[in-house]
């Protein structure tokens, strides 16, 4: 295991004379935070962010792979262990002829500060070839985390799970019992996006945009935030529909664009239906509908959304839209098109839905911030922009007069 110093270390040096007191905890549902389902497998639990039905009406390997990389997820439990240990087996991905992407983190949080942060070695490895559609997967070894050095004193700890890898839950050890941690009766906040919502390139799983403004707004996060895969799925509305929520927000458009997957035409019945699934099982909660981001690229050219080889054998992985802006009139999306009809949609169904809201995601992300943070694939953010996102957020949403100010009240 790789580790930031003084915060963890390797599970195999034979150093910590408490291994002989180890305390193996099953890892169940009560100590799992931001998990709609578990899956029970030859090595142990592997957290899903869409229930079993949903995943079983779906044919996507990418919905599949981002429904199965746990953003968000978090064991939560309430211990006086000074050391614990944590096996995972990570799924890592390598995309042929791109750059290596970073490993995932696991962030080690007591009593709401972050404490430590570690890397698993070991784990499978997905190997993509955007060129050719292939995914080949290579099985490997179950990897260890150890972290040591905690206060003695009862506490609240968190591990928040890589945003950006697949990892199966092989074992909890802990030197004292763990229970689960007590409702603080914190507000549910249920929120679904795209693969900037999932995490794209924060610095680590607690602070992806959705966490940061998670924590300033003090609230439990769901984050189904689908790298690639935010396309109005019916089964992601039913999803979103059955899952309890204080309040709910909706990022919308970005991957209707990259993929080229629907029309004008299309889109907007689309969104009403998506919407009123989600009504069915919510008809009062504060609902917020979020357009796209500031995205240059795709601001007023279609889709589809391709990868920039010859920046990719520089190297540097880089995107490009495909599409001709001249296809708008023939009712291509683009996001402003996309952004101008939620703002339609939403104007119209609130005349009957009082808590129905609408952001222009311009609000976290627009032109200036574009000039001083500018996206480094042409798509994505990085950690910096990821932090400004979730404190736009916060401020524009969580506070006094936002639209989820009445819930969190």
């Amino acid at each position: 295991m790789n580790a930031d110093p003084g915060h963890a270390d390797s599970a195999n040096d034979g150093s910590d004379s408490t291994a002989h007191r180890w305390i193996t905890t099953a890892v169940t549902a009560d100590l799992l935070r931001g998990a709609l389902d578990l899956e029970y497998t030859e090595h142990g639990v592997l957290p899903h962010r869409l229930p079993a039905r949903a995943r079983a009406q779906n044919v996507d390997g990418q919905l599949a792979m981002a429904e199965s990389q746990p953003s968000g997820v978090r064991l939560v439990f309430r211990t006086r262990a000074t050391a614990l240990e944590l096996d995972t087996l990570p799924t890592k991905r390598v995309y042929v002829g791109a750059p290596p992407r970073p490993e995932g983190v696991y962030d080690l949080l007591v009593d709401g500060r972050l404490a430590g942060q570690a890397r698993a070695d070991g784990g499978n490895t997905l190997t993509i070839d955007l060129a050719t559609g292939s995914v080949e997967q290579r099985p490997g070894p179950v990897g260890t985390l150890r972290f040591t050095g905690l206060s003695g004193e009862a506490k609240d700890v968190e591990i928040w799970l890589p945003h950006n890898e697949t990892t199966e839950l092989v074992a909890l050890r802990t030197n004292a019992p763990v229970e689960p941690a007590p409702d603080r009766g914190r507000k549910a906040w249920l929120h679904h996006g795209s693969s900037i919502s999932h995490g794209s390139d924060a610095a680590s799983p607690s602070t992806t945009w959705p966490a940061l403004a998670a924590a300033l707004g003090g609230v439990e996060l769901t984050n189904l935030g689908l790298g690639g895969s935010a396309l109005l799925d019916p089964f992601t509305a039913r999803a979103l529909r059955d899952t309890p929520a204080d309040f709910i927000s909706l990022k919308i458009g970005i991957n209707l664009v990259n993929t080229d997957l629907m029309r004008l035409r299309a889109f907007t019945p689309a969104v009403h239906g998506f919407l009123d699934t989600i009504r069915d099982g919510h008809p009062d909660t504060p609902l917020l509908v979020v357009s796209p981001l500031l995205c240059p690229i795709h601001e007023d050219t279609p889709g589809p959304c391709a990868p920039d080889f010859a920046a990719f054998r520089a190297g540097r992985m880089r995107f490009v839209a495909t599409g001709d802006p001249a296809e708008r009139a023939h009712g291509k999306l683009t996001l402003g098109v996309i952004r101008d009809e939620l703002a339609r949609i939403v104007e119209q169904r609130a005349a009957e839905d009082p808590h129905l809201y609408y952001l222009d995601g311009r609000e976290l992300y627009g032109e200036a911030d574009h000039a001083e943070l500018p996206l480094p694939d042409g798509l994505h953010p990085d950690a910096a922009t990821h932090r400004r996102i979730g404190e736009r957020f916060a401020e524009r949403v969580f506070a006094p007069k936002g639209p989820f100010a009445e819930a969190t009240g």
